[in-house]
């Protein structure tokens, strides 16, 4: 099997690319550790977080979370909001270039990346609510990014809204045409890559440590209800009627 990400490097720009096309690049245990692992070790200025395929993320693989024990989903958990920290904590800026649909924990990497810039043809969603597992770990990135009115109204219905929209309500800087995504992103990277290194750790950490002092707790606790929440009768009844192409039957247990 291929890499779960392939890196590339241009000048200061480090691209790293979700290589799971065939999944929708699911933020499965592997691509976490993949991604996260990728985004420690390079000493470029800009990151740029990329995906192959029609599709940014569909978040995390259904497949991989039926029927497991509350050990694993502690430890997914814990990994995507360890990668989303660590993500605000790089020194680097770090740019989503987004094409296809970002749904549930791809809307969350979409929204806890500095920038994003969207193709026209971007989704994006958090549609747990749909499969009985609320988006509440999503929530954290995508509530401080949207707001309180806009980010329930994502939470409680699961429809997705476009790019225009996005940009719109703020999870995204620019939409432009598909055709020039990965020229613009590339613009943007190249031109925030020209200031010092230095300069842009010391702004971004200035940054965070202002806007979110209770990020770290944040996650603590949407971590820990999105754990316990995978293990009940409804959540797995709702990946088993996603995987299965039915509508759940929820009993409230």
């Amino acid at each position: 099997m291929s890499e779960p990400v392939l890196v590339t490097h241009s000048g200061s720009v480090t691209t790293v690319t979700l290589n799971r096309p065939e999944r929708r690049n699911p933020l499965s245990l592997e691509m976490i550790t993949a991604l996260g692992r990728v985004i420690a070790d390079t000493d470029a200025t800009v990151i740029v977080i990329a995906a192959t395929g029609p599709a940014f993320s569909a978040g995390h693989d259904l497949r991989e979370m039926s029927s497991r024990d509350p050990e694993f989903y502690d430890e997914l958990f814990d990994a995507c909001g360890a990668l989303m920290l660590a993500i605000h904590r790089l020194p680097q800026p770090v740019i989503a270039c987004v094409q296809g649909i970002a749904t549930a924990a791809g809307c969350q990497l979409v929204a806890a990346c500095d920038l994003a810039i969207a193709g026209e043809t971007a989704r994006f969603a958090t549609p747990g609510v749909r499969v009985g597992l609320f988006c509440t770990t999503p929530m954290v990135e995508v509530a401080r990014v949207i707001g309180r009115k806009r980010a329930m109204q994502m939470l409680l219905t699961g429809e997705p809204i476009d790019a225009e929209t996005a940009a719109d309500w703020g999870l995204v800087n620019e939409v432009v045409p598909a055709g020039r995504l990965e020229e613009r992103t590339t613009e943007l990277a190249a031109q925030i890559a020209t200031a010092s290194p230095l300069v842009l750790a010391t702004g971004k950490r200035a940054f965070y440590d202002n806007l979110e002092p209770g990020l770290p707790d944040a996650y603590d606790h949407a971590g820990a209800i999105m754990a316990a929440s995978a293990t009940t009768d409804d959540a797995q009844e709702g990946f088993a009627a996603f995987l299965g192409k039915r509508t759940p039957t929820w009993t409230g247990r």
